[in-house]
């Protein structure tokens, strides 16, 4: 029996609010978890119930909810000022957190742009990418080549560069056109070959592209190591390199977007650290406040900024930018957050927990529907299918995975599905112990939610 203040909170929740990415219709036939704080690796609700929060907020949160140093850093910027504009002017806290930025990315970018959130900091890329090369005067190039199931955010541009028919097909008439090459989805390869017999055939297929196209495209743009919202789709060791490398040969600039990826969460903290990839443009978000406000960035390369500079006349100026760029309170969140991976060498606790993971993931290969899981550091996915041996899909998509869902929720475990892939993404600071929690209900969940499909 919940209380009537919970009740009240609920009934408008059906009424007012429109959740993204949620099925409407669906989700006010069932009562809603309502957050109301949060503590460590932990969602606690209305009602005192707690949750363990097995995908960090949306992959957001890095060193658990409520830590004191990030909000102590909340509270003393807010007595300072809240926000005033970075149009013509500057503030502290962001001057400071672009140089500890540009001091942990990879070498060659030089200079910061701020935004609120990811998709506002691939439209940044996208269009830094683009008038670069009108400059330059090269003005036929105009298009631009990302992967398939790939997923830069939600606004028009970024879904003009996705690939995720189920979430960007509907809007087709509004998007630019994009190139688009395979992705490097070895479990369901489209090109219909195997690793690593095939020679990493997809890295091939892009450079072929590139080379058919190079003198109109602008910018590659993809995730590294992992397609985070295609399904935790992991690319096969060195894919990330051959990309850099085809995108050097033909002179096209290489966009990384790291929103999801960074900030630790594939053990790095950038990925495309693991595979020695300097690229021209990065994009970041997500954990860069340590999930606790909206802030993004795009760093690029000194080369790229000083195409932009000029007189007044010379109509050169990026002519871009949000109210809340650089916001005092969101870069005094980022600058704490840094200061936490320091202090507490996040990074360093981080991999004996990988290690941990990987291990108990190999558990999961008993359940006859769990067709492949995989991880790269703190980002999982794991595929149910209807039939391994075949990898046929279960009908209707995305049923046992809700199921999934529905289960470990009552068990005190937050998890969301991609389709019928289970996300697993804890914060970077949860302990062994609820690790394990997470494995343990997520294993049981699974098992029950298709044990009836034997």
């Amino acid at each position: 029996m919940i209380s009537e203040h919970a009740w009240r909170l609920a009934e408008l929740d059906h009424t007012c609010l429109w959740h993204p990415f949620t099925q409407m219709q669906e989700y006010t036939a069932q009562e809603p978890l309502i957050v109301a704080r949060g503590e460590g690796a932990y969602l606690i609700d209305t009602e005192g119930r707690r949750y363990l929060d097995g995908v960090s907020s949306l992959w957001a949160n890095v060193h658990g909810h409520h830590h004191p140093l990030i909000t102590a850093a909340i509270q003393e910027q807010a007595g300072l000022i809240a926000h005033s504009t970075l149009l013509g002017l500057s503030n502290v806290p962001a001057i400071e957190l672009a140089e500890r930025l540009l001091a942990l990315a990879p070498a060659g970018l030089t200079r910061v742009f701020y935004a609120e959130n990811g998709a506002s900091a691939v439209e940044i890329a996208l269009k830094m990418a683009f008038q670069y090369w009108q400059h330059r005067g090269e003005r036929e190039r105009t298009r631009f080549l990302s992967l398939q199931n790939g997923y830069h955010g939600d606004t028009l541009g970024a879904v003009s560069v996705g690939g995720i028919e189920l979430f960007h097909a509907v809007y087709r008439p509004l998007l630019f056109p994009a190139l688009s090459a395979p992705s490097p989805y070895c479990y369901r390869c489209p090109l219909q070959r195997a690793y690593p017999s095939c020679g990493m055939a997809c890295a091939d297929e892009l450079e072929r592209i590139l080379i058919a196209n190079a003198a109109t495209i602008a910018a590659v743009i993809v995730e590294p190591l992992v397609q985070g919202a295609g399904g935790m789709i992991t690319a096969p060791a060195g894919y990330l390199r051959r990309v850099r490398e085809a995108c050097t040969r033909h002179d096209v600039l290489l966009i990384v977007d790291e929103v999801a990826t960074g900030f630790g969460r594939t053990g790095t903290m950038f990925a495309c650290e693991q595979e020695d990839v300097l690229p021209d443009l990065m994009t970041v978000g997500k954990g860069l406040t340590g999930g606790y406000l909206p802030l993004s960035a795009t760093l690029v390369r000194e080369e790229i900024y000083t195409a932009f500079l000029g007189p007044q006349s010379a109509r050169k100026t990026f002519f871009h930018g949000h109210t809340f760029t650089g916001n005092q309170i969101c870069c005094a969140a980022a600058l704490a957050s840094l200061a936490v991976f320091e202090q507490e060498q996040t990074l360093t606790a981080l991999q004996p927990k990988i290690a941990h993971l990987a291990a108990r993931l190999e558990e999961f290969h008993a359940l006859p529907h769990v067709g492949e899981v995989r991880q790269r550091g703190f980002m999982v996915g794991i595929e149910l299918v209807a039939e391994r041996s075949s990898k046929r899909p279960f009908e209707p998509v995305g049923a046992r995975a809700r199921a999934v869902i529905a289960l470990a929720r009552e068990r005190g475990v937050v998890l969301r599905p991609l389709d019928d892939v289970i996300v697993l993404m804890p914060p970077l600071a949860i302990s062994v112990d609820e690790l394990d929690q997470l494995l343990d209900v997520t294993y049981a969940c699974v098992r029950e939610a298709t044990e009836g499909d034997e």
